[in-house]
């Protein structure tokens, strides 16, 4: 009688201890997450986490390599991509669980300057112009990358990009670290996001590109990763940013709500998402 009741206290610790770790998982989420996001899901983050107790941790960086840092570790509750080009890839890899996947705001491409633009930029082929620096994103790893690279591909002769390559002083890892280039004036110009002048109001000043340089409206998705061990909490954080409460944090810094948003923006209607293969020539600088 002593073994068994010495063998039920066993069962009941353990019992106990398979209780509390699981009320401790839940009690925090591992987000891997594209920076073109990072100002408002930071914000989110802390919003959640006072509304709901749930410490969420969140790992910035280019998309691609949080994606490669996701699968190598074998860890995180969700993946929050840029823009759609590495969802799709993490969805073909299976990566996510593609049926969670939501969009949760929209993005446009644009060059981002010193505030004052003291350097008179006004289009693309000023990027060409001798003397400046200019920087873009790595393209291998980081989407705005891919985006400048396809906008640049698409309207520069092969004299122009040439001399856009002669400006270009580096590639940034992330878009956080392409919107710091302006901020702490290590370029004089990057092709980014418009909303980089929302994060950074008092040094970023965006030039719009005209409508027909837009190849198409990139979006920033998230989807639950086949690596978390929570599923149901992890659903919970994307319920909060697609509602209301979420979605007013990202209003707050100017991401476009809707494709439609995005289009009156620009002055006319764009393929939204998609992928882009980046040329060979761009992979290493």
């Amino acid at each position: 009688m002593k073994v068994l009741k010495t063998i039920s206290a066993l069962f009941f610790c353990l019992g106990l201890g398979v209780y509390a770790f699981s009320a401790q998982a839940a009690e925090r989420l591992l987000v891997y997450a594209g920076a073109a996001s990072k100002p408002p899901t930071e914000d989110a983050a802390k919003a959640y986490e006072q509304k709901t107790g749930v410490k969420v941790e969140v790992i910035f960086g280019g998309s691609g390599y949080v994606l490669s840092q996701m699968k190598l570790a074998k860890k995180g509750d969700l993946y929050f991509p840029g823009s759609s080009d590495y969802m799709e890839k993490a969805k073909h890899d299976g990566d996510v669980f593609t049926e969670t996947e939501k969009v949760i705001v929209y993005l446009v491409p644009a060059i981002n300057v010193w505030k004052g633009n003291p350097h008179n930029i006004r289009t693309l082929k000023d990027l060409s112009k001798p003397g400046l620096r200019v920087a873009i994103a790595n393209p291998e790893g980081v989407c705005v990358g891919a985006y400048a690279v396809e906008i640049l591909e698409q309207q520069f002769s092969p004299a122009e990009k040439a001399a856009f390559k002669k400006n270009l002083a580096n590639y940034t890892g992330s878009c956080e670290k392409t919107a710091t280039a302006i901020s702490l004036k290590q370029a004089d110009a990057v092709i980014g996001w418009r909303v980089f002048q929302y994060w950074d109001p008092e040094r970023i000043e965006t030039i719009a590109l005209p409508k027909e340089q837009i190849p198409r409206v990139g979006y920033i998705p998230v989807a639950i990763s086949k690596f978390t061990q929570d599923r149901a909490a992890a659903q919970s954080f994307i319920d909060f940013l697609t509602g209301p409460e979420g979605q007013s944090i990202f209003a707050k810094y100017r991401y476009f709500a809707t494709p439609e948003e995005a289009f009156a923006w620009l002055g006319e209607k764009k393929p939204v998402g998609g992928e882009y293969v980046v040329p060979t020539d761009w992979l290493q600088k």
